[in-house]
């Protein structure tokens, strides 16, 4: 696939080194800054344009004529809306993806259509999409990540097994046993950062990362069984009032005590006119003063979501240590993530992880509906959906023991018209099936990509 670019900050590089990783996939990336795409082109196997994203030269230039798809993720709305307008009419690029963050152009839909719009196919807001991560994570407190599949109907969730949970130091075979009238499914284990192959006989240690899916109404049934319900977070400070800061505390403040602490004294103020039941506050959340002023130390949870991630790790460690329940960070640097998410700092929030999987469900071959990127995008979770017969399909009238899935890929459920289907080894798989899989390692995809895509004969 020949995949265009446009724009090379952190969720643009983000952007190119999952898609030049597969071997598929022809990247081209576009910026004005020529410095950042030299070092763009010396880390990745891709091609680099210097200039204006949205100049017809430019993306001709790109190779936008015989492109298959356009991703515009500029830091300009416009400038991405221009480019995916300009592609449809002079290149008729087949997909168009565009980054749109301000809630005036997302709130009118009609502005993204070939026929009297900017012919964007899809537009995406990492902002928005990082709001409802951090919603999910409040919801189900104790949860390391929360994703959804079927349109919210089955979720698969992350969690981190603690001593005196019902099935930790037991067998997995056990949670039928537990779950009596729940079905689920443990779909990957972790443990010290290495993926255990869960079976009926694995053991669930204490500190392993377990991820399962379940029906959305199951979800804290089976999170009781690895660990200790945690009370709902109602108590919540929040540091940063940005885009995400402004959405993340308006979505919030419905049921919860909500704080919002901004240094910025415009900032505080247009978010003290925007927000009906948030008490905003003007000062430096990393101000341990300011911080015993308000509470903290009572509060259960301390969210940093300032554009400056060195600030962001610095007052949520402070908040930890003053006596904070739970703290998350946003944290664009995948090193600092994977090097602050432990005991200092619970949950770092990555708004390209979060993003990425946005983008893939368009690249994958075969009918993708969702896929989510896990674990700082070393293990995607993929929503796919089964086509064919017995004869034009490999997953198609099989059973789920029958089908040859890559080594580290689980089928974890299916969902099926409005039920929802744990999958077991004699699962059967019908045409229209919604398989929801889960890959310890993201370089099986192309191989899973395959059993999806239906054809005259598979032999």
């Amino acid at each position: 696939m020949k995949i265009i670019i446009l724009g090379a900050g952190q969720v643009g590089r983000t952007a190119a080194y999952h898609l030049s990783r597969e071997e598929a996939n022809e990247v081209t990336v576009v910026d004005s800054d020529d410095a950042v795409l030299r070092d763009l082109q010396d880390r990745l196997d891709i091609r680099t344009v210097n200039g204006n994203a949205a100049s017809p030269s430019v993306l001709e230039a790109a190779g936008c004529a015989d492109a298959n798809l356009l991703v515009a993720l500029t830091n300009s709305d416009e400038v991405n809306m221009v480019a995916c307008h300009v592609a449809w009419t002079l290149f008729k690029t087949p997909t168009k993806i565009a980054r749109i963050r301000g809630a005036a152009y997302a709130a009118r839909p009609q502005l993204f259509s070939e026929g009297a719009g900017f012919a964007v196919d899809v537009w995406i807001s990492p902002e928005q999409l990082v709001t409802e991560y951090v919603e999910q994570l409040i919801h189900y407190p104790g949860a390391l990540q929360v994703v959804d599949f079927a349109e919210g109907r089955v979720r698969l969730v992350g969690v981190r097994a603690v001593q005196g949970g019902l099935l930790v130091g037991q067998p997995l075979h056990n949670l039928r046993q537990h779950l009596r009238d729940v079905e689920a499914r443990v779909a990957a284990i972790y443990r010290k950062g290495r993926s255990v192959k869960p079976e009926g006989d694995t053991v669930i240690e204490p500190g392993d990362e377990v991820f399962f899916v379940a029906a959305r109404e199951d979800i804290r049934v089976v999170m009781s069984e690895l660990r200790k319900l945690e009370a709902p977070l109602k108590r919540l400070v929040i540091a940063g009032a940005g885009n995400i800061g402004i959405r993340l505390a308006q979505a919030l403040e419905i049921k919860n005590q909500v704080k919002l602490i901004e240094r910025d004294p415009k900032r505080a103020r247009h978010a003290s006119e925007i927000l009906r039941n948030t008490i905003v506050l003007e000062g430096d959340a990393s101000d341990e003063e300011l911080l015993l002023e308000e509470n903290v130390d009572g509060a259960d949870a301390f969210i940093a979501v300032t554009n400056a991630e060195e600030a962001n790790i610095l007052s949520a460690m402070l908040a930890k240590r003053l006596g904070c329940h739970k703290v998350m960070a946003l944290i664009n640097k995948p090193s600092y993530a994977e090097l602050m998410e432990s005991d200092r700092i619970d949950i770092a929030i990555s708004p390209q992880t979060i993003t990425i999987g946005s983008l893939l469900a368009h690249v994958r071959r075969g009918d993708v509906a969702k896929v989510h990127s896990l674990r700082r995008g070393a293990a995607e979770a993929i929503e796919a959906i089964a086509h064919g017969d017995s004869e034009t399909s490999k997953v198609v009238g099989r059973k789920i023991d029958e089908i040859r899935l890559p080594e580290g890929t689980t089928i974890g459920a299916i969902v099926r018209g409005d039920d929802v289907i744990m999958a077991h080894h004699d699962t059967v798989v019908t045409e229209g099936d919604h398989v929801i899989l889960f890959l310890t390692d993201r370089r099986h995809v192309e191989a899973v990509e395959k059993l999806f895509q239906a054809g005259v004969s598979f032999i």
